[in-house]
């Protein structure tokens, strides 16, 4: 049977984004492929959202290839502005994603689907709509092992190859990604609308914001006011979670930037290996802009590019809308830094506070610099260590040989001694905070060049690997190991 002849499955999509002026949003259909082939498929994810049924179906492969549109979806592409690397944009959008519709998933939250690399839309500028294989596969792997970290992630449902060639400078085989996200609302949406004078879709977008993913503050005196607090809490939470497993983003753009706090957009990302603050994975990122350390404040930059938009909503008098946010924006780095320090507390088995705690965990990077050590072979060689925390001549094999090193070790030995967590908690505590596995950058480029030429398995034993990565036996060794110096990966490069 061929997908003429078959019926397709009725998924019980929802379309709240349409409900939104239509000049946020564009009808538009997935142009088909020749021969999708299914690849990958997260069944839990599917089961979460209700419709692991539906993807048993024989044209699942086209449906999330988007050639066969399930009853019940109603395509369209979103439109937004934003700074990329400081320069404004007043018209982005999808332009290579189609949003099918959103499902309420079996804990009642509302979830967008939407394919990615489907084909070309109002927002394409040129471009060809479609996705190669490699970035669809590392979006897949990284949002899966950055959920299994405990990190805010856009998830990955499913990924089909489309049986055409997409060209990237030379033909890769093209493939599209079905990604599920709390919403694809972001600080370029409010920019798209406030670069318009569109008080109107400021409004209601403020309003869907709020109703959506802050639901308790959709009834605040000063709605946007209480919007811009939100997202600078969950971003601080959010950049925070990066920094504690070692994660750079890459491409930290306004319109990557998300109103619910969630990773979206894997592109050139990549994860630290030996410590460097300055540290750039990226192939555009030129100048280091969004350079480890420089995470937060871009993350504050972005949400001052948020409450730009927002002032007008914020108070009809500009000084006071301006002093309001203003007061909101200051907020932020104090919100980071008590989020980072309360996770490196974690990190380093602590349980309670004391005044010399940030200064013992920024010694500790300073240190590990220094020796050129790898960020998490550290941290969770420290978890070995935490249940014997009083034998003073006892240190780990992967820990850096050095007196800095050695000087810090004592110190945290004696800050340890006086946290009531007893050893035993302690190592507990920090083996299930600190990971033996992620996802190592010389692994993934090897897993997505293997699946380029056709073969899978390398990218389905990582992927296996990375949503365990508190785990320390046979299957999860040989992916623990930094690289060799032959091996280390030191650029990475956007799927666009």
């Amino acid at each position: 049977m061929t997908e003429s002849t078959l019926s397709a499955p009725a998924i019980p999509f929802q379309h709240s984004y349409t409900t939104l002026p239509d000049r946020l949003w564009v009808p538009v259909d997935p142009t088909p492929v020749s021969a999708p082939r299914l690849l990958v498929l997260n069944e839990t994810l599917a089961h979460e959202l209700g419709i692991a049924t539906q993807l048993g179906s024989p044209l699942a492969p086209a449906m999330l290839a988007g050639n066969v549109l399930p009853p019940g979806a109603k395509p369209i592409a979103l439109a937004y502005a934003g700074h990329q690397f400081a320069h404004f944009v007043p018209q982005l959008g999808d332009g290579r994603a189609i949003l099918l519709g959103e499902l309420r998933d079996v804990a009642g939250q509302r979830r967008d689907v939407q394919l990615k690399g489907a084909g070309p839309t109002p927002f394409s500028r040129g471009g060809d709509g479609r996705a190669a294989i490699g970035p669809v596969l590392r979006e897949f792997l990284v949002s899966e092992a950055m959920h299994a970290l405990g990190v805010p992630t856009t998830r990955s449902l499913a990924a089909v190859t489309t049986g055409e060639a997409v060209w990237r400078e030379v033909p890769l085989p093209g493939a599209v990604l079905a990604r599920v996200a709390a919403s694809h609302l972001r600080v370029g949406t409010f920019q798209f609308a406030a670069a318009r004078n569109d008080m109107e879709s400021l409004r209601a977008l403020t309003s869907y914001a709020l109703t959506r993913h802050y639901p308790d503050l959709a009834d605040s005196a000063r709605p946007a006011l209480a919007l811009l607090r939100a997202v600078g809490e969950r971003q601080a939470a959010l950049v925070a979670s990066w920094m504690h497993v070692g994660f750079i983003h890459g491409v930290m753009n306004t319109d990557n930037s998300s109103i619910s706090g969630e990773t979206l957009d894997y592109g050139p990302c990549a994860f630290l290996d030996e410590y460097d603050p300055g540290k750039v994975f990226s192939s555009i990122d030129r100048r280091g802009r969004y350079a480890f350390a420089n995470q937060a404040v871009i993350a504050h930059w972005n949400l001052a590019r948020l409450a730009e938009c927002l002032l007008p909503l914020i108070d009809s008098d500009d000084d006071i809308a301006l002093d309001m946010a203003d007061e909101a924006i200051s907020e932020f780095p104090l919100r980071f830094r008590q989020r980072w320090l309360d996770g490196m507390r974690a990190k380093l088995g602590l349980s309670s506070s004391e005044e010399g705690d940030e200064a013992l965990a920024n010694d500790l990077l300073t240190a590990m610099q220094a020796a050129g050590a790898d960020y998490t072979v550290v941290f969770r060689s420290l978890s070995a260590l935490a249940g014997d925390t009083g034998a003073s001549g006892n240190r780990g094999a992967d820990l850096p040989s050095s007196a800095d090193f050695d000087a810090w070790l004592a110190r945290w030995r004696e800050r340890c001694a006086r946290d009531p967590l007893a050893s035993a908690g302690r190592e507990a505590k920090m083996r299930a905070t600190n990971p033996a596995v992620i996802p190592r950058n010389h692994l993934v480029e090897q897993a997505l060049a293997s699946a380029a030429e056709g073969d899978l398995a390398p990218f389905h034993a990582l992927l296996a690997a990375v949503r365990r990565p508190f785990d320390d036996d046979a299957a999860t060794r040989p992916y623990m190991q930094p690289p060799q110096p032959d091996q280390r990966v030191t650029r990475t490069f956007c799927g666009t």
